[in-house]
């Protein structure tokens, strides 16, 4: 039987159920937090849960907080550390996905910014957000992406992520397994929560970071592995919605998605409509990347070797594993 879940919560480590804020939170009243979303996979053959580039994830997250005016007593390399602390003391022996929060305590009534901030994280098992064994089908939202001054998509912000439900609700209540969404000058932007690449004669495409997008860190992996791995730079330029419909291959990628391939747009086969050969080869370089099988990128990966008390302690759950 699986031991207690535990969070990291008001500066220490407590049982899931214990982490709990009080209803007149800011954060809970007016959604002024920001979050970061950090994978963890299994490598059978090591032992070994890795994490996938979780300093950049809590660089970001701490460029991120001070849109909102919050200072944390911690630095990038204290909330890794606490990162693979909190996967040891869970004892996972899967793909797991761990979700830090930085938020405003404060208890008040009013939307502004006052002092009082704290940081929050939890850990869940975690396979596919997104089916990546087949290509999707998706549809371009009637919600636009908000604009840079209106809520920063950049910021990861709690509050802003409503924009994003309302586009994948919609999606998933038109038949579709996503959504695309423009940004306020009409071109795309990004899917409902990640972003795009598209292919064109061989050329691999993504909009740049002014269109109203996160600066997604699979983004910059899987720019880093086309070039370095398969010699092929990428342009980031505007994309028009038709242009969508015309390419070759088109993909979505972020920490949920991985990389999934897209088949249609707006009922428009992509391609023959299965997933295209440079999709394939990087979705293969991304899951041999993640698990620390390739050489070269041990950089990106944080090994979280499990403590002799959490090993005994998870030891029927990873004999389960292993069979």
């Amino acid at each position: 039987m699986r031991h207690c879940e535990i969070a990291f919560f008001e500066g220490r480590f407590v049982p899931l159920a214990e982490a709990n804020i009080n209803i007149m939170t800011h954060a809970f009243n007016y959604g002024t937090a920001v979050f970061e979303g950090i994978r963890g996979y299994w490598n059978a053959d090591d032992g070994e849960v890795y994490l996938f580039r979780p300093r950049e994830h809590f660089v970001r997250l701490l460029r991120n907080a001070a849109l909102l005016k919050m200072q944390l007593p911690y630095d990038a390399e204290m909330l890794c550390e606490l990162t693979a602390e909190l996967v040891r003391r869970n004892g996972y022996c899967e793909n797991v996905y761990v979700r830090p929060l930085a938020y405003k305590t404060a208890r008040q009534i009013g939307t502004k910014l006052s002092p009082g901030d704290d940081f929050t994280m939890f850990v869940v098992p975690m396979h596919d957000y997104v089916d990546t064994s087949r290509p999707l089908a998706v549809g371009v939202s009637s919600w636009r992406r908000i604009e840079d001054n209106a809520i920063p998509a950049r910021g990861k912000i709690c509050g802003a992520y409503v924009n994003s439900a309302l586009a994948a609700t919609e999606a998933r209540d038109n038949g579709y397994d996503e959504a695309i969404v423009l940004n306020s000058a009409g071109k795309v932007a990004e899917g409902a929560a990640m972003n795009l690449f598209i292919v064109r004669d061989g050329k691999l495409v993504t909009t740049p970071i002014y269109a109203d997008i996160l600066e997604g860190i699979t983004r910059h992996t899987v720019v880093e592995l086309a070039q370095r791995e398969l010699g092929i730079e990428t342009e980031f330029r505007p994309i028009d919605r038709s242009e969508l419909y015309i390419a070759d291959e088109v993909f979505f990628c972020g920490t949920g998605a991985q990389i999934a391939a897209i088949g249609s747009v707006d009922r428009r086969t992509i391609g023959d409509g299965q997933p295209g050969p440079l999709t394939r080869r990087l979705q293969t370089l991304y899951g041999d990347v993640v698990r620390g099988r390739l050489a070269g990128y041990g950089h990106w990966v944080l090994p979280c070797r499990m403590s002799a008390p959490a090993r005994e302690e998870a030891a029927p759950y990873l004999a389960a594993c292993s069979r």
